[in-house]
């Protein structure tokens, strides 16, 4: 990579003390200096340093009641089976959070650091409540806890939920710090947090953080093509030819990772015994509302609207692939575009990136020098090359079907048949359609954005001739 750009190639402007907006939200967009959108040149969206993996000593009630839920190993509600002393642990655990003295969040607004660890702990801890509660309990979630997190996301612009930056961006550590690199080493790696404490579980968080990680190399690649394209001669397009195959290869290897997933978690495992976990509100299997305790005490706090799970889809990398290459936004297929709802839905999984990385996308975006433009420019080995990008990340959504087929289809549809016949003759309904973690129509979502990436790819006939 650093024959592609030197460290600090967008780091080359003033820098503000703290990072611009981190406490209103308001960034400055006229650059694509990194920093600016929290983003290293070095591990691209994940933090250059390990987060941070436990809060000071003011909010140690927060950090004991987690570890207290992941050494109990609290048992999933929905478990079969569960045993009278599961069902005592959990209720003895939920009653230790109860009564837990409401904590002042005040302290922590003054580190984005502290707010992030905060988020993370305060999401596990009601993930754990909630998935620990009988099937027909209602969902009310303790004011010690609903309310700091509460607090916490309106300064981190988040929803309060888990979400891909508490479970992958800022869950990792280091297996040996004596291997340190920056980037680190795909296989030095590990999880800080897990709800279930097994290598299953921390297998399909670093599948993603290693995609992280690996992709780095095509966020630099991007931003040597953007540099390229203000030159535009003929030079420039040689160098943003051989960028476009680089791409494509970065793109080959996050597949290979994503595959890889295979060889560490279970799919049955992970369907039963870990995705529940942080299943949000728009997947509960009983259709219950969360209730947010002593939200009527504090006006200036916001009832949350935005309380899916976290998916693969809030990854700021795979999206920015997509505004990247045009993706997101060419003109394609029969209907001239991606739907409304697809647009709809991966906009809504920007809700969920931490606040930055959606500018980021936004100011990507706004590219006045798109690369699918400059590809239909005439130049065949350009033109080339850039297809060659699209299908790989065709290949790459094709890769993330088949993950989903394993983990969450098959399984889902093995238990669906075990009861189906039942539950329609009694009811006289069919059974709604799969949604992922994220609340989204999982099938139709993912295979429509896929065809429409393979749509994306230019044929020779819509390329305009070289003069």
């Amino acid at each position: 990579m650093s024959d592609i750009l030197p460290p600090d190639h967008f780091l080359n402007l003033p820098r503000p003390d703290i990072i611009v907006g981190a406490g209103d939200g308001i960034v400055d967009t006229t650059t694509l200096a990194a920093h600016d959108f929290d983003v290293d040149t070095r591990t691209g969206f994940m933090p250059p340093d390990p987060p941070m993996s436990r809060l000071p000593e003011d909010w140690e009630l927060w950090e004991a009641i987690l570890e207290k839920a992941m050494t109990t190993k609290l048992q999933l509600a929905v478990k079969p089976g569960l045993s009278a002393d599961e069902i005592a642990q959990s209720s003895s655990w939920r009653a230790d959070v109860r009564n837990l003295p409401m904590l002042t969040t005040k302290d922590l607004t003054s580190s984005e650091l502290l707010l992030r660890r905060a988020h993370h702990v305060l999401t596990f801890i009601m993930h754990s409540y909630i998935h620990t509660l009988p099937m027909d309990a209602e969902i009310r979630i303790p004011a010690s806890i609903s309310i700091p997190l509460l607090e916490v996301s309106s300064h981190l612009q988040l929803p309060p939920v888990a979400t891909y930056s508490d479970t992958v961006l800022y869950n990792w550590g280091l297996k040996s710090s004596s291997e340190e690199t920056i980037p680190p080493a795909l296989d030095n790696l590990r999880s800080q947090d897990l709800f279930t404490g097994t290598n299953d579980e921390q297998e399909f968080y670093l599948a993603s953080s290693r995609i992280e990680t690996r992709g780095v190399e095509a966020l630099e690649l991007m931003r040597a093509t953007m540099d390229e394209m203000f030159v535009g001669d003929e030079i420039a397009v040689r160098r943003i030819t051989g960028y476009m195959h680089k791409l494509a290869a970065v793109v080959d290897d996050l597949k290979s990772i994503l595959l890889d997933v295979r060889k560490g978690c279970d799919p049955e495992y992970f369907y039963h015994s870990i995705r529940p976990w942080f299943r949000g509100e728009d997947s509960d299997p009983m259709e219950r509302t969360w209730i947010f305790e002593g939200l009527d005490e504090h006006p200036e706090l916001e009832k949350p609207t935005d309380l899916s799970g976290p998916s693969a889809g809030q990854s700021s990398l795979i999206q920015s692939l997509d505004v990247f290459l045009g993706l997101d936004n060419c003109n394609t297929g029969a209907d001239g575009s991606l739907s409304e709802d697809q647009r709809t839905l991966l906009r809504r999984m920007q809700v969920y990136m931490p606040r930055h990385h959606r500018n980021f996308l936004r100011h990507l975006s706004a590219n006045p020098r798109p690369v699918r433009g400059l590809a239909m420019g005439g130049d065949p080995k350009l033109l080339e090359a850039y297809n060659s990008a699209v299908r790989a990340v065709k290949e790459f959504r094709d890769s993330h079907i088949v993950i989903v087929a394993l983990y969450i289809i098959g399984p889902s549809s093995r238990e669906r048949r075990a009861v189906r016949e039942a539950e329609e003759a009694s009811s006289g309904q069919e059974r709604p359609p799969l949604k992922g973690t994220g609340g989204t129509n999982l099938v139709k979502f993912l295979k429509g954005v896929r065809d429409k990436t393979a749509d994306a790819i230019i044929p020779s006939s819509s390329v305009t001739p070289l003069p």
